[in-house]
């Protein structure tokens, strides 16, 4: 299965939310499945938009109980990690959407680029290696144009 890892701030502003949940819902549509960090903000709105479009979620829980997963999480692999969970988060999907974020994000996508992967980002850190856009549209593009390449894991 395709899977693709979105990461983003659990304290997100409205329109990174609305951003998350359109392109969860544009993922599932596609049969891509999504992986984060399984909390609230960016991560809620990709699973809850994923999920609403009927595809598969997957939160990879900092605790050891998963309490803290969003109800949008189908499948929680619990950790007990906390924050270094976050190189399983990245490592886990073909691919790496950044939306805002913080620092947890930031070392996000530290590991992704560390491990080779396809870095999209919306509004968030200016790093070199991130592939910038704008607009939910433009994720969804970079996404088929990643896919369509050749260029993924199996």
């Amino acid at each position: 299965m395709r899977l693709v890892s979105v990461i983003g701030s659990s304290n997100s502003t409205e329109e990174e939310f609305s951003v998350a949940y359109e392109v969860g819902r544009e993922l599932a549509r596609r049969g891509i499945g999504v992986v984060c960090g399984g909390r609230t903000g960016v991560m809620e709105a990709v699973c809850r938009g994923a999920k609403e479009g009927g595809g598969l979620t997957i939160g990879i829980m900092p605790s050891y109980d998963g309490y803290e997963a969003n109800p949008y999480v189908e499948i929680r692999i619990n950790t007990g990690m906390s924050w270094n969970r976050n190189p399983i988060v990245v490592a886990s999907g073909d691919m790496v959407i950044a939306i805002g974020g913080h620092y947890g994000t930031l070392s996000e996508i530290a590991y992704a680029l560390i491990l080779g992967k396809y870095v999209i980002g919306y509004k968030t850190h200016d790093i070199d290696g991130i592939e910038k856009v704008n607009t939910p549209d433009e994720i969804i593009r970079k996404v088929e144009e990643f896919y369509g390449s050749g260029d993924q894991s199996a």
